[in-house]
């Protein structure tokens, strides 16, 4: 007989999500984590992340992060911070228009900016001339590590179980289901099925101090591969790279930044936001990313054991998303939605050719 309804492995966004809303339904679930929910080593587990709609064409995207947008307010208000979100790119790019398709096709608020209104509003951020943006004033920013706390603490609340330990696919908990959503750590749990279609990446960020009062938007330029956040709760002007880093091991990699990376994020600091050139750096942390072939989110049934779910892949950009793949879990348990084939692992290529950003 089984103990629990659902086990989660893994209390970073996706699961934590998953864990409360199927507690609040009445499920009996257990949450397992080897390290702690919003702990360090955890893709979950920064200072802050972007919540951002511009997705270009990629309306299931948006449509997402509007609806995670609006569960996270509603059940957890304090962890969002409203500080717009700037998206630039050069003004003939095909992504920033489809964007702005997007955004207006689904009614979510924003503005378009050309060079002169981009130099006027922000002048504090130094782009090129035939640079073009979509501000989105209604966005911003959530506070990762206490976001990932405090749906945990509402999923006890709700009922759930949270242990800290492990769930392999050797020693599986009774339950009707278990979801494995352990991020980076999925290859090495599933390395025959995921060694290859999920490949966690070393991503370095960098908080920088501002001796002036410094009021930025939370700024994305995709082309140029990198993002950047105000200072928040005093953690410092948040500046890091995009693309993806060297492979690397969420459980033992080495989480010291070098001095080339330092080097590297100063040039962009000086580029991009003159007046912080000579900024001292206050903190830098390295976590990871956990890119699947293309981008696309994985939420689907293991192959050979009928009870076992896997969802992961959130590929930099997936937790503002909880919310959402939360009640899209819960509602494939329940067998009710048409399955999303993006999500599938049908999908997944061992070639990396990242489509979503």
């Amino acid at each position: 007989m089984k103990s629990f309804d659902v086990a989660i492995a893994g209390a970073g966004v996706f699961g934590a999500w998953t864990a409360f809303l199927l507690a609040r339904s009445g499920a009996k679930v257990l949450l397992v984590d080897a390290h702690g929910a919003g702990n360090s080593r955890a893709s979950s587990g920064g200072e802050t992340r972007i919540m951002r709609m511009s997705y270009g064409a990629d309306e299931i995207y948006t449509r997402s992060a509007i609806r995670s947008l609006k569960l996270w307010k509603q059940f957890f208000p304090d962890v969002f911070q409203r500080t717009g979100v700037l998206v630039t790119s050069p003004r003939d790019d095909p992504y920033l228009h489809s964007t702005r398709e997007t955004l207006g096709r689904v009614r979510y608020k924003f503005e378009w900016l050309d060079s002169n209104a981009l130099s006027a509003r922000f002048p504090s951020i130094a782009l090129n001339k035939n640079s073009a943006g979509i501000y989105e004033p209604q966005s911003g920013v959530l506070l990762a590590r206490r976001a990932v706390r405090e749906v945990v603490g509402a999923a006890v609340e709700a009922g759930a179980r949270f242990e800290i330990g492990r769930i392999t696919p050797e020693r599986l908990p009774k339950a009707g289901a278990i979801v494995f959503a352990c991020g980076p750590w999925l290859p090495s749990i599933f390395p025959e099925l995921l060694g290859r279609r999920i490949r966690p990446t070393r991503q370095p960020v960098f908080f920088f101090g501002n001796r002036e009062p410094f009021d930025v938007p939370a700024w994305v330029a995709f082309r140029e591969g990198v993002y950047a956040l105000p200072p928040v709760e005093g953690r410092g002007f948040k500046l890091a790279i995009d693309e993806h880093g060297s492979a690397f091991d969420p459980e033992n990699g080495e989480r010291k930044v070098s001095a080339a990376e330092i080097q590297k994020i100063r040039a962009v600091l000086a580029r991009r936001f003159p007046a912080l050139a000579d900024a001292p750096l206050l903190e830098s942390r390295v976590c990871q990313y956990e890119n699947t072939s293309n981008g696309d989110f994985l939420i689907d049934r293991h192959p050979q054991l009928a009870n076992v779910w896997i969802a992961g892949g959130g590929s930099g950009h997936g937790f503002k998303h909880g919310p959402f793949v939360g009640e899209y879990i819960a509602a494939r348990l329940a067998g009710k939605p048409r399955e999303e084939p993006r999500f599938l692992l049908a999908s997944k290529d061992v070639r990396q050719n990242r489509a979503v950003y």
